[in-house]
């Protein structure tokens, strides 16, 4: 499988599979490309529907001579402070943020949630995203709205008085249950349909095997995230706590 940056006229058959349809799957198979290489090129220039082979290229060598400036001559990527491998850390964010660009999340929003995630407090400031991110505090300030509309995150103050934005345990049950309320609409409103359009017809029954499977399917996934909660992150120190006056009764005996 080849490596380094994308040639043009990689870029133009890119261009070339989007407008056929293909999808990035299909379009890096025939690169002999990683998926991630294309969605990470396509999203970085404008989305499927605005891509242009041309821009794309010439984009990618304005980013490479500005690196070039910027970056001091002869000197290695620079050394993390938690000791981590620092080439290592940044190639696995950007796969994680392909990961959650994949699966619907805008590109500015995967990129904030996967510095919160790779944190190992889970928890940082709008100014400490800025500075990691290398973007505009009104990028920060957007992504994280969409991130805590979608429970995806969450806000808390800090000693300082700062507001601080974090990911925990309870994040992903959170952001389940939020689906869950989403899907109940849904499931409400096709049963609506179903008086409008009238029982019985065609119209109808669509809308009511919509509303029986997502409700079923969101019930499934409600059912699964209490468990999940209850099983994963509930600590049983009461049964510790019984266990250890268990065997001082042992003891005593």
């Amino acid at each position: 499988m080849p490596g380094g940056r994308l040639t043009q006229q990689e870029r133009q058959r890119i261009a070339l599979g989007l407008a056929d349809g293909l999808a990035y799957a299909e379009i890096a198979r025939r690169l002999d490309r990683p998926t991630s290489t294309v969605t990470r090129e396509v999203m970085r220039n404008g989305g499927p529907t605005a891509y242009r082979a041309d821009a794309a290229h010439r984009a990618t060598e304005r980013r490479a001579h500005r690196r070039a400036r910027s970056a001091p001559q002869g000197t290695e990527t620079a050394a993390r402070p938690d000791g981590r491998d620092a080439e290592a850390v940044r190639a696995y964010e950007e796969k994680l943020a392909d990961v959650f660009i994949q699966s619907g999340l805008p590109k500015m929003m995967a990129r904030v949630l996967v510095c919160l995630y790779t944190t190992d407090s889970g928890s940082l400031t709008a100014s400490e995203l800025v500075q990691r991110l290398q973007v505009s505090p009104a990028s920060v300030s957007k992504a994280i709205a969409f991130l805590d509309g979608q429970g995806l995150v969450r806000r808390e103050r800090d000693e300082r008085r700062r507001e601080r934005y974090l990911v925990d345990d309870d994040i992903w049950y959170q952001a389940m249950m939020s689906t869950a309320r989403s899907n109940a609409l849904v499931v409400e409103v096709a049963r609506q349909g179903v008086g409008v359009l009238g029982p019985g017809t065609q119209a109808a029954t669509r809308l009511e095997n919509v509303a029986r499977f997502v409700d079923f399917v969101s019930e499934s996934i409600t059912r699964a995230a209490e468990q999940a909660r209850e099983v994963l992150y509930t600590r049983p120190e009461s049964s510790q706590g019984l266990g250890e006056g268990a065997v001082r009764g042992d003891r005593d005996a």
